[in-house]
């Protein structure tokens, strides 16, 4: 793949969108351009399910994706990551929250926190009082960005944003787009397609 840009979307709520990230931000001269999106609202629009919902009585489905997870945080040398014992998290407030930090112009230093607590620390990033002391402890205003987080027009950005990702077909996460050649934006869905960024295994199963 000759691009070295792509826009990335993402919500907390998915762990294959925190293994993809981690693996494609290994790459060198690869770029993710961060863009939130709610996952629950590309679901609805695509009339789609999260797996764990659409397979919940299909138990050797559930167990093998179990598996998979395993395999790909062996593979590419995750030792943090942890399944969040809170999960499924309702992450309305962190993904409002996101849309705070991009027009604050924290963003940058927003996500990794957020990310972290989710997926390495066990957090409930949708209790307000514990997103705002993560929030804290990367040296942001967590009280006052949860708070900013009812306002409407905040409401509204995130809307817009998970509809914006939706009519490009983004239908769950994590999805990115690729520019070829200057060709028209691709899309891509799955911590499957790493690999065609570079994201290179440590070691094979």
């Amino acid at each position: 793949m000759g691009d070295r840009h792509l826009e990335f979307y993402y919500d907390f709520g998915s762990p294959n969108v925190y293994l993809a990230y981690r693996a494609l931000s290994r790459v060198d001269g690869l770029t993710l351009e961060l863009k939130p999106a709610l996952i629950g609202g590309l679901f609805k629009a695509a009339n789609n399910q999260p797996p764990w919902q659409a397979f919940a009585e299909v138990p050797a489905k559930m167990s093998y994706m179990q598996r998979e997870i395993t395999r790909f945080v062996d593979m590419y040398d995750l030792p943090k990551y942890r399944f969040n014992p809170n999960f499924p998290v309702m992450t309305i407030l962190p993904m409002r929250v996101a849309m705070v930090a991009l027009e604050e112009g924290t963003h940058a230093k927003f996500f990794e926190p957020v990310l972290a607590a989710m997926w390495e620390q066990g957090v409930d990033i949708s209790v307000p009082t514990q997103l705002a002391a993560v929030l804290d402890a990367a040296g942001l205003d967590g009280e006052r960005m949860v708070g900013r987080a009812q306002e409407q027009a905040i409401k509204d950005a995130l809307k817009t944003a998970t509809h914006e990702a939706s009519l490009r077909g983004v239908f769950g996460l994590p999805t990115w787009f690729a520019t070829q050649d200057g060709g028209e934006p691709e899309m891509f869905f799955g911590k499957d397609c790493c690999w065609m960024f570079g994201a290179k295994p440590v070691r094979l199963p």
